[in-house]
């Protein structure tokens, strides 16, 4: 019988699994199993260069950072066991994990799965990644390889106006391709955007190709007219996919509380579910910010919260 069982890993699930295992509740992370969809140690994985995480002056790569999150963790006696967590049972006590024909009972489980950006499905998104594709403006917008260039934003939400007002403070002009001819964006942010003099709308416009080499990464984006079927280049060195992110809960879809988009509800001001003794920590539950410095904090909340839980309980 676990005290608790930690689901994922990242900022989240290890920040989660360090405080748990400082209060002596020896912990069982699943980290989940490397493969396409999978990245133990979470989103950081695909990231060279962090450098808005306190504590790391000179900036550290996503898997560095990941690894020492979890050799600090196990330091305190974390267990943690690379499978993927295939099946859950949440409707009594205590709850049961599965991955596989395997079975682990525990009196807790904290869901740390994380959220996953979605991009428009090219090759060359894949290809690109981390020398000049990314997802995240907040992130990554700030690296010395966008400072002073043109950029290119994808999308027409709220989100896309967000990442793109950001980049002005870096790059020399930033482009917004957008499919139709009204942003689906707030008026405020649409106009906010619309408006500033270092964006530019390509209206009516799709992503045909990312186009670069291996040794300099993304120098132009393809664009294409979708009424017209016309394309043409536009000079770029940063492509920034903000049409969203999906959040990895399908596991417990009709188990736990969700919003429409599938992020986990939790309480305000805490880490409880809509499941007593079930807790969520970071991008799984936060649909606004998704920042490594945000999805520690929110591990470190899930983890007192369970541990007082389990106090009140089981003494």
């Amino acid at each position: 019988m676990e005290n608790v069982v930690i689901i994922g890993s990242g900022p989240a699930g290890y920040t989660a699994a360090l405080y748990a295992a400082r209060g002596n509740l020896e912990p069982l992370i699943f980290e989940g199993e490397l493969s396409k969809d999978i990245l133990p140690g979470g989103q950081l994985m695909t990231t060279t260069d962090v450098e808005n995480y306190p504590g790391f002056p000179e900036g550290v790569t996503g898997p560095d950072m990941m690894d020492l999150f979890k050799k600090q963790a196990q330091r305190f006696g974390a267990k943690v066991l690379s499978k993927t967590v295939t099946g859950i049972e949440l409707s009594k006590q205590p709850f049961t994990v599965c991955s596989g024909g395997e079975e682990w009972q525990t009196k807790a489980v904290i869901i740390a799965t994380g959220a996953t950006a979605k991009y428009l499905g090219l090759e060359s998104e894949e290809k690109f990644m981390n020398r000049g594709v990314s997802a995240c403006a907040t992130c990554d917008g700030a690296l010395p390889r966008f400072r002073g260039r043109p950029t290119v934003v994808v999308g027409g939400g709220d989100t896309a106006m967000e990442e793109a007002l950001f980049l002005t403070n870096f790059s020399s002009h930033v482009h917004v391709i957008h499919r139709r001819d009204k942003l689906r964006a707030s008026k405020i942010m649409g106009d906010r955007a619309v408006a500033h003099e270092k964006i530019t709308i390509e209206w009516n416009s799709v992503v045909d190709e990312i186009l670069g080499d291996d040794d300099h990464g993304v120098s132009a984006v393809r664009i294409k007219d979708v009424h017209s079927g016309e394309t043409r280049d536009i000079e770029a060195a940063g492509y920034f996919s903000a049409i969203g992110h999906k959040p990895n809960t399908d596991l417990f879809a009709g188990v736990l509380d969700m919003d429409d988009v599938g992020y986990l509800r939790v309480e305000p001001g805490t880490s409880k579910t809509s499941i007593t003794g079930v807790f969520a920590a970071g991008d799984v539950a936060d649909p606004i910010y998704r920042q490594a410095v945000t999805a520690a904090g929110s591990g470190c909340k899930a983890a007192i919260d369970c541990a007082r839980w389990l106090e009140a309980q089981h003494g």
